[in-house]
């Protein structure tokens, strides 16, 4: 059986298509107008991750936020096999990922947490990536969302980044050049052409990032694409995966994979039984059955 995204909420009158409920049309996200209360989906997102109420939008609030998204939420790519549209609006992918306590691709996660961030006072600015390929080239435009993010106390602008699986712990100091330490690797942000910047992880270019600012709705194009696309590697294969406290988790289709302290195990689930109990107890997914690869042969020969 297809499990499907919840159904959005029911809005008020004459609010905007895709605006998060309870914010009156025309207010930023978050914005608090006279004495009207905080949305209750921050309330509830903070509690999906984790996480108290930053008192200040600054640097170490931000770094706690990511932080511990990345270790709640995982990146999966299930939605593309299991019959749920990927819609890029602000109200389904908060349903998605607060609502329904799933995870999602790069466009969900760093659209959501991009209105996460603006309802908690961030500042915040979507950027689009190309991923550089392992033959030197690189994906469609908007293959890849990624955030700017300025905060209260001055420090960035940074890049966060909870939607690129294996990546930084940390935000990134988006104006640094050098190398940057962090958990996940020596990162570093060096120029390119036409004022494009590479995002480098232990010396392998990541993907290479405009500084554009877009909208979300700009990203439509390359979501449809990973949904559809048997040239995508969303739709050859099922990921599941995210940082633990001290390593990684992942579910490749029956393969269990966790890496403690650097240390690599592998182990092949035996039965649909263990497979669904991974994705209950390691990421706190609930499916009737196990997903799999999506046969895009059918959805080409029934057009």
């Amino acid at each position: 059986m297809d499990r499907q995204l919840e159904t959005p909420r029911e809005e008020p009158p004459g609010t905007p298509p895709g605006a998060l409920p309870g914010t009156p049309s025309g207010t930023p996200p978050g914005t608090l107008p006279g004495a009207s209360p905080e949305p209750a989906w921050v309330a509830a997102y903070l509690r999906r991750i984790g996480c108290r109420r930053p008192a200040v939008p600054d640097s170490a609030a931000l770094r706690e936020l990511q932080l511990r998204h990345l270790r709640t939420v995982p990146f999966e790519n299930l939605s593309i096999h299991i019959g749920e549209a990927i819609v890029l609006a602000d109200t389904r992918l908060i349903d998605k990922i607060v609502g329904a306590r799933r995870g999602g691709i790069c466009y969900e996660l760093n659209g959501a947490f991009a209105a996460l961030l603006r309802a908690l006072g961030f500042q915040v600015t979507l950027l689009q990536a190309r991923v550089h390929s392992a033959d030197g080239g690189f994906g469609i435009p908007y293959d890849h969302l990624a955030l700017r993010v300025g905060t209260a106390d001055g420090t960035g602008p940074w890049l966060a980044d909870v939607g690129f699986g294996d990546h930084s712990h940390h935000p990134l100091v988006f104006g640094a050049r050098g190398g940057q330490q962090d958990p996940g690797g020596t990162f570093r942000i060096a120029g390119a052409a036409g004022g494009d910047l590479d995002v480098v992880r232990d010396g392998k270019p990541q993907y290479r990032l405009e500084q554009r600012p877009r909208e979300l709705a700009d990203f439509e194009a390359g979501a449809w694409y990973h949904q559809t696309s048997p040239a995508s590697h969303f739709t050859r294969s099922l990921v599941c995966t995210r940082l633990s406290d001290h390593g990684r988790i992942t579910l490749s289709g029956s393969k269990l994979i966790t890496t403690v302290h650097g240390e690599r195990h592998e182990q092949n689930l035996g039965s649909d039984h263990a497979v669904l109990a991974a994705y209950r107890d390691h990421f706190g997914l609930e499916f009737d059955q196990v997903p799999t690869v999506k046969d895009l042969t059918k959805d080409i020969t029934s057009e």
